[in-house]
């Protein structure tokens, strides 16, 4: 299970937003942050404050990466011809636990992360048990026949919080996917607005 699983909510209050546009988020009741000092926690940010926030908030949408896995993620975007920020989102929704996530399988990124792990997805045919895997345009992502009667699944597909963005090609009836191109940010369906060249300023410091 994801390190982060029994306490996702919480990086929700820590950031001030609901970043995965959840109906049930603590964010709808309570816009503060955790903690008995939560209330208080209201000064102005420095610049540094500003990017760190950034990108805790980005790491935090994609199932709270860890910090070496996302920064080798960054540095990876950096030596990659085009601009940064978009290719650090790009390596991001690239991730078989994003596309899963995208593709309405299970209902969050922690739970696709999970789902993964598991060995209930295979990439191409092959089962692939790994979330950070990167798959590439084209790839074929598809749930294992045996794991395709799974409540998740079920109750997954049939919620209506969120679409299949159109660089995804899903069907729900084959439980399979298609990762039809690697999206710009604007692509992107965030229901919170993402500042990765804030990040990308983080790290350049």
């Amino acid at each position: 299970m994801s390190k982060r699983a029994s306490s996702k909510y919480k990086i929700d209050r820590r950031m001030g937003e609901n970043i995965w546009g959840r109906p049930k988020s603590p964010v709808n009741r309570r816009e503060y942050g955790p903690g008995q000092h939560g209330q208080r926690r209201k000064g102005k940010l420095s610049d540094f404050g500003v990017q760190l926030r950034a990108k805790q908030k980005l790491k935090g949408y994609y199932g709270d990466i860890s910090e070496k896995q996302f920064r080798a993620t960054y540095e990876e975007a950096s030596r990659r011809k085009g601009d940064t920020p978009e290719n650090l989102i790009g390596l991001l929704e690239s991730r078989l636990d994003a596309i899963v996530y995208r593709a309405k399988f299970v209902p969050t990124i922690f739970a696709a992360r999970q789902f993964v792990n598991h060995g209930h997805v295979t990439v191409n045919g092959v089962r692939v048990n790994i979330g950070s895997y990167r798959c590439k345009a084209g790839d074929v992502i598809e749930v294992r026949e045996r794991s395709k009667q799974l409540a998740i699944v079920l109750e997954s597909v049939s919620l209506a919080e969120r679409d299949v963005p159109d660089y995804i090609e899903a069907d729900h009836s084959k439980m399979k996917a298609v990762f039809a191109r690697v999206p710009n940010l604007s692509d992107v369906p965030y229901p919170v607005i993402m500042e990765p060249h804030l990040v990308i300023e983080f790290y350049s410091r």
